[in-house]
């Protein structure tokens, strides 16, 4: 497996001044990182790129869908079309980055919600624009992997059994799956056979914990998670995603106003020795 670091923790556009908390991934031990993907455009990924190729760091990204104005998923033609743009925009951005996967909820409005599940008729709309954009991030030579959220922040993809049957829709080698060890303790009775559902479908795996600290601190049984996972034969990127209140603008969107971890170095560090040792263990 390769190890990651989300750097939604420190920041959503990261520039310069998150430039340090890159190194600190490089120094703990991390193979690349996780770079939002939620502004700015192309040409500062490619910078961005530039920087981390000099620390020595790889790089997956994630991303999301803003709007419902620009929703790929919506039955209206013209906030469709500004949906499956902004989904390019995402690609350029990736690929200006140099970015191996493209994970995220990038599929549906975050907290839009319609007051009832998904309909099929979303699902076929969805299926359509991601499809397309495998294609485009296969000849990139990319991956995608869409994230199944929990239910109070969309309704358009929440389960495994979901997830899986939303892969089979898409039918495209280069689609698969995000699986957020967050979102599956909210909402999987078991995360072993909610893994094993996904056999084949997981592109990334989100190594979170139950209350968005550092993993292994919390509720969920992490060494089940890890061996679950290598039971389906995955061996690609395994990215630790924490939040805490230390970056205001993301405090709203994550709800988290208060400290989850000690600082940046221990969650970086801890969460480093955390994981590569329950994958071991595995």
């Amino acid at each position: 497996m390769k190890l990651g670091v989300n750097l939604l923790c420190v920041g959503g556009l990261i520039g310069e001044a998150q430039l340090d908390f890159c190194q600190l991934a490089a120094e703990a031990g991390y193979d690349g990182v996780e770079i939002p993907v939620l502004e700015g455009q192309p040409d500062h990924y490619a910078w961005l790129g530039a920087q981390l190729d000099a620390l020595g760091l790889e790089r997956t990204c994630t991303a999301i869908v803003p709007d419902p104005k620009a929703d790929p998923t919506s039955p209206d033609p013209q906030v469709r079309a500004r949906g499956v743009a902004h989904l390019n925009w995402i690609l350029d951005c990736a690929t200006a980055l140099g970015a191996q996967t493209i994970g995220g909820p990038f599929h549906a409005p975050i907290g839009h919600f319609t007051g009832s599940g998904p309909t099929a008729n979303e699902w076929q709309r969805g299926a359509e624009a991601h499809r397309d954009m495998a294609d485009t991030a296969a000849k990139r030579r990319m991956s995608l992997a869409l994230e199944p959220l929990n239910r109070f922040e969309t309704h358009f993809l929440n389960t495994s059994e979901q997830a899986a049957q939303y892969c089979e829709l898409v039918g495209h080698p280069a689609f698969g799956i995000m699986y957020d060890t967050f979102h599956a303790h909210i909402e999987e009775k078991d995360q072993a056979q909610a893994i094993s559902a996904l056999s084949g479908h997981i592109n990334v795996l989100h190594v979170s914990e139950n209350d968005r600290g550092t993993p292994g601190t919390g509720q969920i049984d992490f060494g089940a998670v890890f061996s679950a996972v290598k039971k389906t034969g995955f061996d690609g990127w395994v990215v630790m995603e924490a939040f805490g209140a230390g970056v205001p603008e993301l405090a709203a969107a994550t709800r988290i106003w208060r400290p989850m971890f000690e600082d940046h170095p221990q969650l970086f560090r801890d969460s480093a020795a955390f994981i590569r040792n329950g994958w071991v263990q595995a």
